[in-house]
């Protein structure tokens, strides 16, 4: 490296240590970086540049508090540092430090503007962008300079535009699906069924993955379904990799990973397909001219939105997301409540057990049965749906008490196992992760987690940095409205829970209103959802994987639209389940929902009836249907392409809500 001979020359040169630790971190060894900025910063503490990188890998280590010092070290240092800020107000929105939030964000929209109108690549990545008040044209600049600088970086390979195929000759639609994500990563847990649930008649499916192998099933999984499965991670040339993908013949080539980790958009701007799709794992334009389509839906991308948007606008018939929760978690679709002589209960989510066959259970104790009218609405089969949940009412819940109590892994009622919820990463960690059924009785409560039996549980599962000063201040006046109500929030990272209860506590509401519990497992952090009354979700970027997940624990979400795709996705998914009722208007219309749900009881034993019902009975979770749908757009874009028509919104096969 020429920095290494530039130290050799002057060791305390301490520009070539910063300027090493860039290229270091490119390539991914994070601790012979952060030592060259370190030593940059020992030659010269007044280095803005080197606090400020040595800043970046505390932040992408998961160090937050200590990228936060190192930022303001920098912008101390050098006051007009565009990257510095941005980046600190990105740390601090992760933490939910909202002091002078309000100046924040109008500083942060300002340097954006001055750069997109000096042709700079702007400090806001196109990921975070979603996080503020940026227009529609500022988010869409972001991802168009990131999408020039990918057609810069293939410039220099000098490669001339492949030739495509025009017609299939008589054989199968070829389809490319790209991304880093096959493996142990939210997106694997949504769609790692959909190759396997392809028309091998129809379509042959293709998968490339950019990153190695990591030995779970949900890798697994990708490779033996598709009909092709290539490791991409051992082409890191992105032009011999566009190569591969062009000698395939595909003829629609997916973008999983939009603007996201591990991303290699390079090969996209390539053009290695004549059709090529953004999907499912970035919740954004590209910004780009090398994409055609966004695979969306009606919902979440209303039509009169499309000048979001680059891509021209690929509807599905309902919901463009999807989730793998019904083949993961199968054990999830029963539930039973325990309850004893000196414990009966009416409630569905204090303590509870889930399992594939919970009849050996119900040797043990008094069988019957919580009867729940069901709120009327799509796919409901009468006015009158009733949603049964077993009721084993046990001679004493004392065995199960103390393993919970004690934080056992196991308990015994006869020769029947019941596991502690809070404990399958001692005994299965591929049961814990996911990766494996589980089959097992498994008991969750209310007490593991420290939640009031009696009280009305509002959640939020998503990280902290999706809480902006409006939302929180929102879900505080909720719990004020509702007497006996807390919020359950997750240390997603713990370093932002005393920012929230400092917020909250100068708002007027008690510290203990508010109960954070630690990131969990996957199969305990989907399951111990069951145990809220509500979801409310986070209106600036909803949960997405997240919103999934606690409608499979079926949980109502109150979710409010705003006019990106990541503040609409929740909508979308409501609206495929059959619940437009929990689609709030504006801000006091969720306001008004979230708080009829806490004070209305019977409304809320009905509204959760139908999430229940629903999860199963409608098309949201349903990989079979979601495949057909997607096969659809495919076809519907090849057709067009075919017949040598331009590139259009497609938007027959949307189903109309009115």
């Amino acid at each position: 490296m020429h920095y290494k001979e530039a130290i050799h020359i002057s060791p305390t040169f301490a520009d070539a240590y910063s300027n090493m630790g860039n290229t270091l971190k490119e390539m991914q060894d994070v601790q012979s970086a952060m030592q060259c900025y370190a030593r940059a910063i020992q030659i010269n503490p007044a280095f803005a540049d080197a606090h400020s990188n040595l800043a970046s890998i505390h932040k992408d280590s998961g160090n937050v508090q200590e990228a936060i010092v190192s930022y303001k070290t920098a912008l101390k240092l050098k006051p007009d540092f565009p990257d510095a800020y941005c980046n600190l107000a990105h740390c601090l929105q992760i933490v939910c430090d909202w002091s002078d939030y309000d100046s924040r964000m109008k500083k942060l929209v300002l340097i954006v503007q001055d750069q997109l109108d000096k042709n700079r690549l702007p400090s806001v990545h196109p990921h975070h962008s979603m996080l503020y008040p940026l227009s529609h044209a500022q988010r869409k600049g972001i991802a168009a300079r990131h999408a020039a600088l990918c057609l810069e970086k293939i410039s220099i390979l000098h490669k001339g535009p492949y030739e495509h195929p025009k017609t299939l000759n008589g054989g199968r639609l070829r389809i490319g699906y790209v991304s880093s994500d096959f493996g142990n990563h939210p997106t694997s847990h949504l769609m790692q069924s959909i190759p396997g649930f392809h028309n091998r008649k129809n379509v042959e499916i293709f998968c490339y993955s950019l990153s190695p192998d990591d030995s779970t099933s949900f890798r697994g999984k990708v490779s033996s379904e598709a009909e092709h499965f290539t490791d991409l991670s051992k082409v890191p040339c992105n032009g011999k990799a566009a190569d591969l993908i062009h000698q395939d013949g595909i003829h629609i080539l997916v973008n999983m990973n939009g603007y996201t980790k591990g991303a290699r958009n390079e090969i996209f701007a390539l053009r290695p397909a004549p059709i090529q799709v953004m999907w499912l794992g970035y919740p954004g334009t590209s910004g780009s001219s090398f994409m055609d389509y966004i695979i969306t839906d009606v919902t979440t991308s209303p039509i009169e939105m499309a000048e979001q948007y680059s891509e021209k606008l690929a509807y599905m018939p309902k919901t463009f997301f999807i989730g793998d929760h019904c083949q993961m978690f199968q054990h999830m679709q029963n539930k039973a409540i325990l309850a004893s002589e000196e414990r009966k209960t009416d409630r569905d989510n204090v303590l509870l057990v889930n399992g594939v066959d919970l009849q050996s259970l119900m040797v043990f104790g008094t069988a019957s049965e919580l009867r729940q009218v069901a709120l009327n609405g799509p796919k409901m089969c009468s006015a009158m749906e009733e949603v049964v949940t077993p009721v084993i009412e046990l001679p004493s819940l004392q065995p199960i008490e103390q393993m919970i109590e004690t934080g056992q892994s196991l308990c015994s009622l006869g020769d029947v196992v019941i596991q502690n919820g809070v404990t399958t990463n001692q005994t299965n960690n591929k049961c814990a992760s996911g990766e494996e059924a589980l089959n097992v009785i498994i008991v969750s409560a209310r007490q593991q987690y420290g939640l009031p039996d009696d009280a009305v549980v509002y959640c939020n599962f998503n990280q902290l940095y999706k809480i902006d000063p409006p939302t929180l201040e929102t879900w505080m006046n909720i719990l004020k409205a509702v007497p006996n109500s807390v919020l359950w929030l997750l240390r997603f990272p713990a370093v932002g829970e005393p920012n929230i209860l400092r917020t909250a506590v100068s708002s007027g509401l008690s510290a203990n209103r508010i109960i954070f519990s630690p990131v969990a497992p996957k199969e305990e952090h989907v399951r111990r959802g069951q145990l809220a009354d509500v979801c409310l979700d986070t209106p600036i970027c909803n949960g997405h994987t997240t919103g999934m997940d606690v409608l499979w624990a079926g949980t109502p979400m109150v979710t409010m639209p705003a006019e990106t795709l990541a503040s609409r996705v929740a909508s979308s998914q409501l609206m495929t389940l059959g619940c437009p009722e929990l689609v709030a208007k504006d801000r006091k219309d969720y306001e008004r929902i979230a708080i009829k749900l806490g004070t209305d009881h019977q409304y809320l034993r009905k509204m959760r009836a139908k999430v229940w019902h629903l999860r199963t009975a409608s098309d949201l979770f349903s990989i079979p249907t979601y495949t057909r749908g997607l096969e659809s757009v495919y076809a519907k874009m090849w057709e067009r392409y075919e017949r040598d028509e331009p590139v259009t919104h497609l938007t027959e096969l949307a189903v109309s809500y009115s």
